[in-house]
């Protein structure tokens, strides 16, 4: 096995390991939230925290998925009391999703202390770490994007 294709196997095996301890960080930031929040819901109120008022049809282009799934989540979050439809001011027929204000806040906390956990985990990790690591998975998103 060459050099490269033993790097693009260590690659592979840290992603999968990354993506197993995101899914349970997701899953434990949802429950945090809400005790019945859906970790697939949790994404979408993010998104929604962090982007404002969206409609439904432009949430399931943005995530890859239909709108009938999208829909579901949308309900599943309102009945949860944590997003809310309203009117599109520019289309009469069309609705807004948004986050609550309960939402925001509780996002908010959770984000803040999955910071201080990590900040705490990567103690030693000196600024140029953090900062190449950020830019090497920057450019990885961008290059895979």
């Amino acid at each position: 096995m060459s050099e490269r294709s033993a790097a693009f196997d260590a690659v592979t095996a840290e992603l999968r390991v990354i993506g197993r301890r995101m899914k349970q960080v997701i899953a434990e930031r949802a429950t945090a939230i809400h005790p019945q929040l859906q970790s697939a819901s949790y994404y979408l109120l993010v998104h929604l925290v962090e982007n404002g008022p969206t409609r439904g049809s432009e949430l399931a282009c943005q995530f890859g998925i239909d709108k009938g799934a999208i829909s579901r989540q949308i309900q599943h979050l309102v009945d949860l009391g944590l997003a809310e439809r309203t009117p599109d001011p520019e289309d009469g027929r069309a609705q807004l999703v948004s986050a609550s204000e309960e939402a925001v806040r509780l996002i908010d906390e959770t984000v803040a202390k999955q910071r201080r956990v990590w900040r705490e985990q990567l103690a030693d990790w000196s600024d140029a770490e953090l900062a190449s690591l950020a830019a090497q998975l920057g450019r990885f998103n961008t290059d895979l994007g």
